[in-house]
Parts: structure tokens; C-alpha cells; sequence
């Protein structure tokens, strides 16, 4: 069993909460707002409700919420998060879908990686899919591909084996500037959404030939 605290309270933190709690997993919810922290620990069954700016119980720490307000939470708990395995979600892309908000050399998670305590390893993965497939899981036998990037070989291995613990399949694509490349399918998926798919009920995955 793994401690997960998820820090957020929109359709992926619940999706996440909700496989790593049928996994069994402990998992904290962390919201700003206490009220719907707490109904979405209800509505889950079994999750606790941390207190913001408190120290995660969580070995992995979820960053589930808006790119935009991801730096200033991880600067607010700051050497909370020491030891901790942090897990970027985001897809820092721009409100009109054309690009990143994010320097080009960059990426949301290496950037996020400069607010993180040093023994604080950020960790991408979970940005390529949609929050109601990652709920619902493999289908017709397929498995659901998750893809991880980071610079630290335990951190990955560690969020490898959770993943796979939900029942999905991890992929580690290597070192943290690969997140540049997950965030450019993330925004590839925005696309596909948008002009020619026209729904969100698809999942980008890999398929190994013999």
C-alpha cells in the first residue's frame, strides 16, 4: 500500500483518488476550499481530508489542479514536500490552445521542479489522458498507457509501480525535459478534441509489435 495526498479537487484529482482507493491505497484530498474537500472524500468513501499548507501524509504528492497556480502551491509547503515524490498532472498550455505558457526550452514540470525542495524528485505523468477514461480504465482488453518522466530513477519507479497497481500500464520515456514531449501530446490531444474527434472519449497509447 502506497500514501497518496492529492492535492485538488477537479475531475482528476476524483478519477485518480478513486483507482488509487480501489487499488488500496491510502489517500488525503487537499483542497483551499474544506467543504467540497470533504464532499469529495465523502462522495469517494474511505479518503482522509488534509488541511492546506500542512505537511502531505503522502509519499506521493498528485499536483491536481491548472498549471497556473501549480508553482505557488509547491513554493507554499516548500520543505514539506522534502522526501517526497512530487507527480506534475498539468498541461501548461495557453488559454487559445496554440502553444505553452511555459519558456521553449522548457517544460511545466521542470519548471515546477525549480519551486520543489531538492530531495523533492517532480515526476510527469497521468497528462495524457482524459479524466473520465483514466476513471473508467482499460477497455476491450487494451490496456491504459501512462507515460513518466523524470530525473530520478527511484521516483520513477515508485510511481511506475502505483501505476501499475491501478491497473494501468507505465511507461517511463526517460529524463524530465522528455515532460516538453508529454505536454506536446497533451496539447495534440486538445487538437484532436477539437477538430476532428469532437469528444473526449479516446486515449492515446502505445502498441508493441512483435
Amino acid at each position: 500500500m502506497t500514501a497518496i495526498s492529492i492535492i485538488g479537487l477537479g475531475n482528476m484529482a476524483r478519477a485518480l483518488a478513486g483507482r488509487a482507493l480501489a487499488g488500496g491505497h491510502a489517500v488525503e484530498i487537499i483542497g483551499r476550499d474544506q467543504v467540497k474537500a470533504k464532499e469529495l472524500a465523502a462522495t469517494l468513501g474511505g479518503a482522509s481530508v488534509g488541511t492546506p499548507g500542512a505537511a502531505p501524509t503522502g509519499d506521493i504528492v498528485v499536483l491536481a489542479m491548472p498549471y497556473a497556480g501549480a508553482a505557488a502551491v509547491v513554493r507554499q509547503y516548500g520543505n514539506a514536500l522534502s522526501g517526497k515524490v512530487i507527480v506534475d498532472i498539468t498541461n501548461p498550455v495557453t488559454p487559445d490552445l496554440q502553444g505553452f505558457v511555459v519558456p521553449d526550452n522548457s517544460s511545466g514540470a521542470q519548471e515546477l521542479a525549480k519551486a520543489a525542495p531538492g530531495d523533492a524528485p517532480v515526476v510527469k505523468a497521468f497528462n495524457t489522458v482524459f479524466s473520465h477514461i483514466l476513471a473508467a480504465g482499460p477497455a476491450e482488453d487494451r490496456p491504459l498507457d501512462i507515460f513518466i518522466a523524470g530525473d530520478d530513477e527511484q521516483a520513477k519507479a515508485r510511481l511506475s509501480a502505483f501505476v501499475e497497481s491501478l491497473g494501468l500500464r507505465p511507461w517511463d520515456i526517460g529524463e524530465l525535459f522528455m515532460a516538453r514531449a508529454l505536454e506536446n501530446v497533451g496539447l495534440l490531444e486538445l487538437g484532436l478534441m477539437t477538430h476532428s474527434v469532437k469528444h473526449t472519449n479516446f486515449s492515446l497509447g502505445l502498441t508493441v509489435l512483435d
